[in-house]
């Protein structure tokens, strides 16, 4: 999905209990029965460490001969993450990936002075009904890096690190925290995980990261006495030793954060830099088709926003991205 389509972000952030810093209640789509949510960016909050796009996508389902169709479009300035709880999306790109993803693992895609990819529903999934609910998020890169050279690397669920204990399932998808690290190279320290909680179960903050976010994506938590919904993401005080305590459902959380970033970001659709000028660059350069074709996918792409035009609808997350642009 893409910043173009709600230029807002989520809703304002407002003010959290005492033991909470912001709790952000993401702006919700519904796309004819599949909504997409955004926690970040928000009103009042940009980023949390360098994260600064997080979009839920979901859980909905596609009727047969239905799917995603997420047409090719371009990134620079930044690292996307697409992590599955149910469906399958199939990702390619100028670099010549194709990739399938499936529930737990890990495509991480750095696009930095530029890619373009797709992402679709692959046609055997269309042959049945099929689901789709997941996280997508952006993690912008340090001024240092934003001109890398492009990249891409999945990593299968089976190769990521597991906790389990007293009622807490806990994969670490990205960073350190939790006394485990990743394998996903990161272009900061950062910390990303996906925790699914027992009714009861309490789960403590990772320690060692400036800024610390968790989102409820199923069930509800408790901190400090304080009951949070699904839907919202809580942002911390640097430092505060908490823990989060599940409901009587149980909870489905990810957790995230890491160092501040090394200042603020410009976006604009789906590019994330440090500079205006750069922004206009890639705007430019997309135009102009300097981004490459995607290999296989090379018939169709998403005009930048100010000379999109119309075309006939088809199934997918509204957005030169998409719920995983």
């Amino acid at each position: 999905m893409s910043v173009e389509h709600d230029p807002a972000g989520a809703m304002p952030a407002s003010p959290g209990p005492a033991c909470i810093g912001q709790v952000i209640l993401p702006r919700a789509h519904d796309l004819g029965g599949f909504e997409v949510r955004r926690a970040l960016p928000a009103k009042e909050r940009q980023m949390v460490g360098p994260f600064i796009f997080f979009d839920q996508m979901g859980p909905g389902e596609f009727l047969t001969g239905q799917g995603l169709d997420v047409r090719p479009h371009p990134h620079i300035g930044l690292a996307t993450v697409t992590y599955l709880f149910d469906g399958e999306i199939r990702h390619r790109d100028t670099l010549g990936s194709d990739q399938p993803i499936r529930p737990g693992d890990v495509n991480w895609m750095t696009a930095g002075r530029g890619i373009a990819h797709s992402e679709r529903t692959a046609e055997v999934q269309r042959t049945h009904p099929n689901r789709l609910f997941g996280i997508q998020s952006w993690v912008a890169l340090p001024r240092a890096q934003e001109e890398v050279a492009p990249s891409f690397v999945h990593h299968p669920a089976a190769s990521l690190p597991l906790l389990e204990e007293g009622g807490v399932r806990l994969r670490l998808i990205a960073g350190h925290g939790w006394g485990e690290r990743a394998p996903v190279a990161t272009p900061s320290e950062l910390f990303y995980a996906d925790a699914v909680l027992a009714p009861g179960a309490a789960l403590p903050l990772p320690d060692g990261h400036e800024e610390r976010g968790v989102y409820v994506a199923t069930g509800a938590v408790e901190v400090a006495g304080d009951r949070f919904e699904a839907g919202r993401m809580l942002l911390f005080r640097p430092g505060d030793g908490l823990a989060l305590r599940a409901g009587e459902q149980g909870a489905r959380l990810l957790l995230l954060g890491g160092a501040a970033m090394d200042g603020p970001r410009h976006l604009f659709w789906n590019f994330v830099a440090s500079s205006r000028e750069r922004i206009e660059q890639a705007k430019a350069d997309w135009k102009a088709g300097r981004f490459g074709t995607v290999p296989g996918d090379d018939k169709e792409f998403i005009p930048l926003p100010e000379i999109r035009v119309k075309a006939a609808p088809v199934v997918q997350a509204p957005s030169a991205g998409s719920p995983t642009s």
